[in-house]
């Protein structure tokens, strides 16, 4: 028996008691549908007779995390040192990315290691998951495959043959015959993903759940899909490039911010051991407008191009525009390079770009899209083999950033002989043949490379 729950938004999942046109928790239009609700059976939560167990957190028993391996040792690094038992990951990205072509490919080498592995296709039918096997070498795994989307069946598939990973291809495809709206939408992704989650910390099976993502970058559906499960990935990448990288924003197993680099074949993702070398292979040196920059995805230090292209524009505004980069940051760098660096920016356009379509969220790539920009505008190369690292503030000063010495090892690997990185940065195991010039501003910067 059900009775009326209100309307709830599909975007949010915020309940109102009556009908609006727009929701006034995240202002979407027409985003409000009714709901039912089950009808309240038995004990009420927060009635006395039921008590919770209270101990001191130093009595608590430890235990450990059981763990093994995906088959991908990149994927392993970002979880934080293999699949857990009992673990629930959400991988979330674009369309077409690549997000099925990894979880097939992790599916087939845990089905070799003699793990039963459940892949749900529920957006793909078996014929055409087949066909995608085929072509990335994964027909022969022994995985098992359910081209369903009921989530009923799909609890009933998982009970009769107790798999030990459990991969649902997308969370968002699936639908259960308990809650009368479309897949989807908020009501049926919060109880699918409750309902899987549940039985994984059960059952002790490890659960991957493929998440879409909406036009604005966040995950489809409601917020509480993030906060449920245990690891959020993120596959980010250009369409038309060939780089993907994977990176970990959450994960109550290990460290978050750690990265891992794919490189996409018509047979699959393959694993880059050297990104820093693959990323710089085609750097074309002698062009102004390039710099390179050591930033720190996650604990890997990676070496990446960044180029700047700035044009006279016939417009009374000029454009800033940035791929790869902060958009809001790039326009504080460029006043800051206008004020404190005599950079003649106001009436040209800036175009900014990070080669290998990643995208670089770390402050400590500001001094290498200064020094681009920098170029750039003077039509002057930088130094070919320097690389540049520090935040720059909006007095137009150069503040440190952490781990300097994992950057200039990074440098030195690949034969860079100087490092422009902010004075006073500890460096003292800095490794021999990568000279530090220390600068304290942007307007010090500047001097040094183009004296």
């Amino acid at each position: 028996m059900t009775r009326s729950g209100g309307y709830l938004c599909q975007a949010c999942g915020h309940v109102t008691s009556k009908w609006l046109g727009r929701c006034p928790e995240c202002g979407a239009w027409g985003s409000l549908s009714e709901t039912a609700e089950p009808a309240p059976r038995g004990r009420r939560s927060g009635q006395k007779g039921a008590r919770a167990r209270v101990q001191p957190l130093a009595e608590v028993a430890r235990e450990a995390v059981a763990r093994f391996s995906s088959g991908l040792p990149l994927l392993d690094r970002v979880l934080g040192g293999g699949v857990v038992a009992g673990g629930v990951v959400l991988l979330a990205g674009e369309p077409g990315i690549g997000k099925s072509t990894l979880l097939l490919q992790v599916a087939d080498a845990l089905g070799r290691e003699g793990l039963t592995t459940l892949y749900v296709s529920a957006e793909e039918s078996p014929r055409q998951l087949r066909l995608r096997a085929e072509r990335l070498g994964c027909a022969e795994g022994g995985v098992l495959v359910a081209g369903e989307t009921g989530l009923e069946e799909v609890l009933g598939a998982v009970e009769e043959r107790a798999p030990r990973i459990l991969l649902v291809d997308s969370i968002q495809a699936l639908r259960s015959a308990e809650l009368e709206s479309p897949p989807g939408t908020v009501s049926q992704v919060r109880h699918c993903a409750n309902r899987l989650t549940e039985l994984a910390k059960r059952s002790g099976l490890a659960l991957f759940l493929v998440g879409h993502i909406t036009k604005e970058g966040a995950i489809a559906g409601p917020k509480s899909l993030e906060h449920l499960v245990d690891t959020v990935l993120s596959f980010e990448g250009d369409h038309g490039g060939e780089y993907r990288l994977l990176r970990a924003t959450k994960n109550r197993f290990g460290p978050t911010g750690e990265v891992a680099l794919f490189e996409m074949h018509d047979n699959g993702l393959a694993a880059l051991t050297d990104p820093s070398r693959v990323l710089l292979a085609r750097r074309r040196s002698g062009a102004p407008g390039s710099a390179v920059a050591a930033c720190l995805q996650g604990s890997r230090p990676l070496l990446v191009e960044v180029q700047a292209l700035v044009t006279p524009t016939s417009f009374p505004a000029p454009r800033r525009m940035a791929v790869g980069l902060e958009g809001g940051r790039v326009v504080l760098l460029v006043a800051v390079l206008e004020k404190y660096a005599d950079l003649a920016l106001a009436d040209r356009d800036v175009f900014l770009n990070v080669v290998g379509g990643l995208s670089l969220r770390e402050p400590a790539t500001d001094l290498a899209v200064a020094a681009a920009l920098a170029s750039a505008v003077s039509g002057r190369t930088l130094p070919a083999d320097a690389v540049f690292f520090g935040e720059i503030g909006l007095l137009g000063e150069v503040r440190p950033v952490s781990q300097a010495e994992v950057r200039l090892r990074e440098a030195a690997a690949l034969d860079f002989r100087r490092a422009f990185l902010p004075r006073g940065t500890e460096t003292p195991r800095a490794p021999r043949g990568v000279q530090p010039v220390a600068v304290d501003d942007v307007a010090e910067l500047l001097a040094r490379l183009f004296s």
